[in-house]
Formats: structure tokens, C-alpha cells, sequence
């Protein structure tokens, strides 16, 4: 076909939202994929995982929850991916595929998925192996160039801010460690496009060998640049101007609730294992939510001019907190909490001040209060 795919990382998230979108994709007729899964690392824990991406039956994805206030339960047999590869036992193979075959590159290798090393990170010496993922993508990268030098489409999905540009100067940098000549350089800004990118969806639980289970909000924001294109046209996969607005919706709306639960939780000693659905069945503390959203929360979307998709987005999210397939804990929401809330509520009040909020938010300012920023949040 002729937008091949090749995915690095094995993760469920992954399963359930990018490849699950190619998936349905081609079962309306797109030609797009096949996708080829390619674990980065050499964890030995997954090699079984890897060889399960080759059954050509797929694997299921259950999607439970709520939409619009009403359960949803499917399950889906998802054929998008056609084979597993590991790097480093199949790089031959792997850089034949990239060279010759790839038009879009995705990636979601965990939070510290862009770091190198620098003293294992050498590639094209008695056919050396780089360590780190971007040190491997840039040898690839180089490959493609000397054979073909054809445009490219990389789409990163790790939760980074920026995470195409970070990704891209992670690969220049391993590049420069491997003394590539300059034209390489050219070409890359010339010809590969590394887009910026905001997932989201939350996947519970992972379903054995491959396949995960899922809830049915699903969001692949990709932002608009040069070059930059989706694999395939699906109704969660939005492009944009901007990514600023759907990175305020999920921090300052959906965690930032997940922070106003968890200060709750950890103030009134409530049950150890209590999940978010367990808590918002209290009435009481359901009431104190929608109060914050609606007098705190709202207004400080509204003053930015987001007034109507954050009320949605508000609706959304309740939907989410309330799944009744997800044990969402809140002991681990709670970890980092004072981070989370120099980020999700010091963050919103600054951000909601700046443009003029009518609303005074005395619980978020009570809360930021109780943990001030020792230094400027990231």
C-alpha cells in the first residue's frame, strides 16, 4: 500500500488509539497502513508481545464507558497491524522497511522516550546498534536519505509539550554525535515533518497477549506545519492552527478535577483504594465538583473566549470521571499532588487572571495557597 507505517513502541495506549484509528480507517475503504509495531528497547518482558503483533487475526480492543450519559460496550478486532519487529534483533529488516517503504513514523516510548546516550549511541560502525530511540531513529533517518531521500511524516504521540520539536532536536543531536555531513541536515528540514502533537484517551487495562481495553473518548490533535499530514481521515483525529486550546481543556478541566479529587481524598482520609467513580458517588462531593467547573472553572474559559467547548468538554469529562468499567485510583492521581497542582490550578489561575476572569475561584486559590510554587511550574 502506499502509506505504510511503522509504530515504535509496543504500548496498549497506542493499540487502542492510533492504530485502532488506522484500523477503522481501512475497514471504510482508506488506503492507508499496514502498520508495523517495532519494540525499541531489548526488554526481554515483551518479546512475547512483539511476536503476538504477527498473528494475522489482530487483536481486541473493548471499548466501556460513558457517552453522552449513556454506557457504551463494543468490542473491536483491530487488523491494522500487520507485524512486530524488534530493533535490535531485526535492524536489517527494519532499515530496509524505513528506507524503502515508510510514509509515516509514530511513536509513543514512554516519559523518557527522547533521552539519549551519548556513550551507546554510536550507529554505523561494525554495523553498531544505537541505544536510545532518538539515536535510533536518526540512523534510520540517515538511511532513508542516502537511498531515497523521500519525504517523511513523523508523528510523536509521547505527553511531552512540543513533543516534534523536542524529538527533532534529539535526533540532530545524535546525528551530530555520528558526524552525519551537512546535506543530511538540509534534507531533514527540507523534507522530513515533525509534527506537534496531543493525544488523548484513557486505556484501563490491558488484555493479554496484545489488545487493550478503552474508553470511548479518544482525541489525536495534530498541528498544522509544512509537510505535516494524518495517516488517514477519522473523526478523533483533528488538525489545528493551535494545540494550545486542547492542552488547556485536559490539564485545567479534566486534571485539574482529578487534583481537586485527590485534595479532597487526601484531606477527609477517605477509603485507600477509593476510585474516582467510588468518590463522585458521593453526592456531596459530586455537588463541590460541578460547583468548581461551573463558578471557578468556566469563567476562566470563558474569558479566554472558550467558554462554549470548555462547557462541553466539562460534560465530557464527567462522563469519563463516571465510566463504570474504569477503577481509576485516586491514590494514584494523588502522587506528585504538589507538582500536579503548581501545574493544574497555580497554572489555570494565572492563565484565567491574565484574561480578565470575573471569577475571584476562592477554593482553587484556597488550594494553591496550601502548596506554593517553589519554582515556576514546567
Amino acid at each position: 500500500m502506499s502509506s505504510r507505517i511503522i509504530q515504535f513502541g509496543t504500548s496498549r495506549f497506542l493499540q487502542a488509539h492510533a492504530a485502532f484509528f488506522v484500523h477503522e480507517a481501512r475497514q471504510s475503504g482508506q488506503d492507508v497502513g499496514p502498520i508495523t509495531v517495532v519494540q525499541v528497547s531489548g526488554a526481554s518482558s515483551r518479546s512475547g508481545r512483539v511476536e503476538a503483533f504477527n498473528n494475522a487475526e489482530g487483536y481486541p480492543v473493548a471499548i466501556r464507558g460513558m457517552s453522552e450519559g449513556q454506557p457504551v460496550e463494543q468490542s473491536v478486532q483491530v487488523t491494522s497491524v500487520e507485524r512486530g519487529l524488534s530493533a535490535n534483533e531485526n535492524w536489517e529488516e527494519l532499515s530496509k522497511l524505513f528506507a524503502e517503504d515508510a510514509e509515516f513514523i509514530i511513536s509513543n516510548t514512554g516519559d523518557t522516550g527522547y533521552q539519549t546516550q551519548p556513550e551507546e549511541d554510536g550507529f554505523g560502525v561494525n554495523g553498531q546498534i544505537p541505544r536510545s530511540f532518538p539515536a535510533k531513529l536518526a540512523a534510520l533517518l540517515i538511511k532513508r536519505w542516502q537511498a531515497s531521500a523521500r519525504p517523511l511524516v513523523i508523528l510523536p504521540c509521547e505527553l511531552v509539550t512540543g513533543n516534534g520539536h523536542v524529538l527533532k532536536h534529539a535526533v540532530i543531536d545524535s546525528a551530530r554525535l555520528n558526524a552525519a555531513p551537512a546535506e543530511f541536515y538540509t534534507w531533514l528540514d527540507d523534507s522530513v515533518a515533525f509534527a506537534e502533537t496531543l493525544v488523548d484517551r484513557i486505556v484501563s487495562e490491558p488484555i493479554e497477549p496484545i489488545g487493550a481495553v478503552a474508553e470511548p473518548y479518544a482525541l489525536w490533535a495534530i498541528k498544522r506545519a509544512p509537510g505535516v499530514r494524518p495517516p488517514c481521515t477519522h473523526a478523533n483525529i483533528v488538525l489545528t492552527d493551535d494545540l494550545e486550546p486542547y492542552e488547556r481543556l485536559k490539564l485545567h478541566i479534566l486534571n485539574l478535577g482529578h487534583t481537586f479529587l485527590a485534595e479532597i481524598w487526601q484531606r477527609e482520609n477517605r477509603p485507600a483504594e477509593e476510585t474516582v467513580r467510588a468518590i463522585l458517588a458521593d453526592k456531596d462531593i459530586r455537588a463541590r465538583l460541578d460547583w468548581l467547573y461551573q463558578s471557578e472553572v468556566l469563567p476562566g474559559f470563558a474569558a479566554n473566549g472558550m467558554g462554549d467547548v470548555a462547557q462541553s468538554y466539562v460534560a465530557t469529562t464527567i462522563d469519563r470521571f463516571r465510566n463504570p468499567f474504569l477503577d481509576h485510583r485516586i491514590a494514584d492521581i494523588s502522587q506528585h499532588h504538589r507538582e500536579k497542582v503548581g501545574r493544574r490550578i497555580h497554572a489555570f489561575l494565572e492563565w484565567a487572571g491574565r484574561a480578565g476572569s470575573p471569577s475571584s475561584a476562592p477554593v482553587l486559590r484556597e488550594i494553591a495557597a496550601r502548596y506554593p510554587l517553589v519554582e515556576a511550574a514546567p
